[in-house]
């Protein structure tokens, strides 16, 4: 996959990426997918996103070589990626912090490196491709267990841990109201994450009604178009005896609609980070005291935000990108145990060489769309 610039992707010839440092591994991928935050990339909202680069942050594949110092590896391995690129040894990984390893992306002051998600996060290239470069092999890379089904591998590297870490993020409660904005294939997973906390009522506010419908039924919650509301915060205080809900979740991120004035200097202008219209929603709509958790991509640059309403209703704000490592082992056991059916999100799988298709597909939500899967052509063999 080769970017363009906005709304222009295409499949191109690249050199074979080679082991650059002994840590390194080179996979083959069988599975990539396209995140909604791959969108933001696609149309044009994250700085330096340069043309030539490869997206794709959720990926699996068979390792076909290592570098000398790889221990934990061997060639033919089948592995679960983390989007995240750790080294596990920094103090933000000692910390478990995965997403904000100080060594793989050194020179940003916060997020850690991601794979093909633009030069704010190192600059690696990702795995909508037929082969990868994986830093830090030893770290990141999980062996897929024997029998699990490669559709419910790939959704492992990171929608499940992503809407596992926005549920955990919000530090529910048994009988907690929970809202999330957002029904994209995270905001879904949220939603049923939710319930594995204690959740007594869960809602979701989105505009497509097919999600909505693909919500109610997958994650077994309330799920409400927020343009046939009279406002969603209204709305949800209204359900809430006026006291608001416990936890509020953004799942949108950067490119929000439902605001006007947030469109057009989010979107259209890029006077700030994206559209913040769901994150006000889940400040506004949150009870006094209540926790926001946050796992919507925005920008690194500054947002409209009503910070004074934090203040003044002694609101907790928890955000950050989903410590994949960490949350593996248990995932993986949810998803053996059928607690979670993460495959059941897919529905599309696409040629990689139909990636200007797919992208188009999924950012303009045609065909019913929740989650794309690409497969390369040594996957279809």
């Amino acid at each position: 996959m080769n970017y363009r610039g906005p709304q222009r992707v295409r499949i191109d010839h690249k050199p074979m990426p080679e082991i650059l440092h002994p840590q390194d591994a080179i996979v083959r991928v069988t599975r990539s997918c396209i995140c909604g935050s791959d969108l933001h990339l696609y149309n044009g909202n994250v700085p330096d996103t340069r043309v030539g680069e490869t997206f794709g942050h959720e990926f699996i594949g068979v390792v076909e070589e290592i570098g000398a110092e790889v221990q934990k590896l061997q060639v033919g391995d089948q592995v679960i990626v983390p989007f995240n690129i750790a080294c596990g040894k920094c103090v933000f990984c000692q910390q478990e912090l995965y997403g904000n390893c100080h060594e793989s992306n050194p020179q940003a002051t916060a997020v850690g490196g991601i794979f093909g998600y633009s030069h704010t996060a190192g600059g690696y290239n990702g795995g909508q491709a037929e082969y990868v470069r994986v830093p830090y092999a030893d770290v990141g890379p999980t062996k897929i267990p024997e029998g699990m089904h490669p559709d419910d591998a790939v959704m492992l590297t990171d929608v499940v841990p992503t809407g596992y870490q926005a549920a955990e993020m919000g530090g529910i409660q048994p009988g907690d109201t929970v809202v999330v904005f957002g029904a994209g294939p995270v905001g879904i997973m949220a939603a049923r994450c939710a319930w594995l906390f204690g959740a007594g009522r869960v809602i979701v506010f989105d505009q497509e009604e097919y999600r909505l419908d693909f919500v109610r039924n997958y994650a077994q919650c309330e799920a409400y178009n927020f343009r046939s509301v009279e406002d969603p915060v209204v709305f949800v205080k209204r359900t809430t005896e006026s006291l608001g809900a416990d936890v509020c979740i953004d799942a949108v991120g950067a490119e929000a609609a439902g605001n006007a004035l947030q469109t057009i200097t989010g979107r259209k202008l890029l006077l700030q980070a994206g559209s913040a219209t769901a994150l006000h929603w889940a400040i506004n709509s949150v009870k006094k005291g209540g926790i926001v958790s946050v796992v919507g991509v925005y920008g690194p640059t500054d947002n409209l935000v009503p910070i004074g309403n934090v203040v003044n209703k002694g609101l907790t704000i928890r955000a950050n990108q989903a410590s994949v490592k960490r949350l593996l082992p248990k995932l993986i056991e949810h998803v053996q145990n059928g607690i979670l059916d993460p495959k059941a999100l897919i529905t599309h799988h696409i040629p990689l060489e139909e990636i200007s298709d797919a992208y188009r597909i999924f950012s303009d939500k045609l065909d019913e769309c929740i989650k794309p899967v690409l497969i390369p052509p040594s996957a279809r063999m």
